[in-house]
């Protein structure tokens, strides 16, 4: 009798579960048709943040375009900034020294000496009684002439002008001689040159001959 009572019992309770999984099967078929129907990007967000209504991983487009607009703000302020503090540390330009010691009368022998033509662009010719120093830019276009002693003249590689020993043109487009820079003896009888001031001669235009002036050349 026990038996009969405890199956009878039990199967009220089995038509109760059927019942529930009846009545769970819409649900669930529901569910899976709303995964379904999903993309796969939106499927992968959920499965990342789980099943409840958690925030995406992945910033939104209007969180990004803050970010990307406070950058730029902050990029042109920086800049601002560092243009504003330029100010305050201006850039010096030293000129190179224009003024140079260049020994004694003698220690130069006579004709045109090549010695400071890379350091101070001129050339020092002693023709005593006097010496001078010829600033090596031609007057052509501003190119530095060669001198050919062979030919005992000094000629510009860029358009073939001509010039003497005393820096005269005689060939070529050079409109006029080449200059000759500042010279003076110091207190001990040394020679000093200033090639920032300069004396020319306008031949070519019958102007005024600074060949001759105090300072174009020294007597030795």
């Amino acid at each position: 009798m026990a038996d009969i009572e405890e199956g009878a019992a039990a199967l009220p309770k089995s038509a109760e579960a059927r019942a529930a999984t009846e009545a769970a099967k819409p649900v669930a078929k529901a569910a899976a048709a709303a995964l379904a129907s999903k993309t796969p990007s939106e499927r992968s967000v959920r499965e990342t943040t789980g099943d409840g209504g958690g925030k995406s991983a992945t910033p939104g487009p209007n969180k990004l375009r803050r970010r990307l607009v406070w950058t730029a703000i902050w990029g042109y302020l920086a800049a601002n900034f560092f243009m504003f503090l330029r100010f305050f540390f201006p850039r010096a330009l030293f000129e190179p020294d224009t003024v140079h010691n260049l020994g004694y009368p003698s220690d130069f022998q006579i004709g045109v000496d090549e010695k400071y033509k890379q350091a101070y662009r001129i050339w020092v010719v002693k023709e005593p009684p006097r010496l001078f120093c010829i600033f090596a830019k031609c007057t052509h276009l501003g190119c530095t002439p060669d001198w050919k002693p062979a030919e005992n003249k000094f000629k510009c590689p860029c358009h073939g002008s001509g010039y003497t020993a005393e820096g005269i043109n005689f060939e070529g487009p050079a409109p006029r001689p080449m200059d000759r820079a500042h010279v003076e003896l110091n207190a001990q009888g040394e020679i000093i040159v200033d090639t920032s001031r300069l004396y020319s001669w306008f031949k070519a235009q019958g102007g005024p001959d600074h060949f001759e002036d105090p300072g174009a050349s020294i007597n030795v």
